[in-house]
């Protein structure tokens, strides 16, 4: 009886959003703190697979395990840099080897959009504060460099299904509702959003692509 007991208790799948979410604070990317979910990680390079940009600019360096993923990304594709940017620094000694990023640390209204200039391929991700203020100053700004067929991706809307939006002052998905529908250049790319199921993604309707 013991026996029979402890494989159904082996065999048991049990997980929600909740526990994802706590997960996704411990994903490391070879060995440095990356913090994003796995189905982001695993769409991320199909979609730097398909647009091969030839810029990504990242809005929210942290430790930089994520930028340092993305610089392997264009490795592979064999062309390409990251602008990432924050308002602090305290990124691995590891990701500052990488000679396709270039760091900014003196966040995203300093950064200059003249720098963009030259690159014909140009994808965005806004992972910053999440607040709605910063999101929507954000799209508000970077839209325009957004390469045509590339995307500007927004990350984490998933905060109002765990109960934060109020804490974000609306959050990632507030700040979406209104830009969306004055910026018809961009449409909620499903495929993505969609594929392991309705916003099975912590970028909740945030992967947007440029027609």
């Amino acid at each position: 009886m013991f026996k029979k007991n402890r494989i159904i208790k082996e065999e048991q799948v049990q997980f929600s959003i909740d526990s994802i979410y706590r997960g996704h604070h411990e994903v490391t990317y070879k060995g440095i703190k990356a913090i994003r979910c796995p189905f982001d990680y695993v769409i991320y390079q199909m979609i730097i697979n398909e647009v091969k940009p030839d810029l990504v600019i990242e809005i929210g360096t942290n430790i930089g395990g994520g930028a340092l993923y993305i610089a392997d990304l264009l490795d592979m594709n064999g062309k390409g840099v990251i602008h990432t940017i924050d308002i602090v620094d305290m990124v691995d000694a590891k990701v500052r080897e990488h000679n396709r990023i270039e760091f900014f640390t003196k966040g995203w209204l300093d950064y200059d959009l003249e720098l963009t200039k030259g690159f014909n391929n140009i994808l965005v991700i806004e992972d910053a504060s999440h607040f709605y203020q910063d999101s929507i100053g954000i799209l508000n700004k970077f839209h325009n460099v957004v390469s045509k067929d590339s995307y500007f991706i927004v990350e984490d809307g998933i905060i109002n299904e765990l109960g934060l939006e109020k804490d974000y002052k609306g959050g990632p998905l507030k700040a979406l509702r209104e830009f969306l529908p004055n910026h018809p250049e961009f449409f909620v790319d499903r495929k993505w959003c969609d594929m392991f199921g309705i916003n099975a993604t912590f970028n909740v309707n945030g992967y947007l692509k440029k027609k």
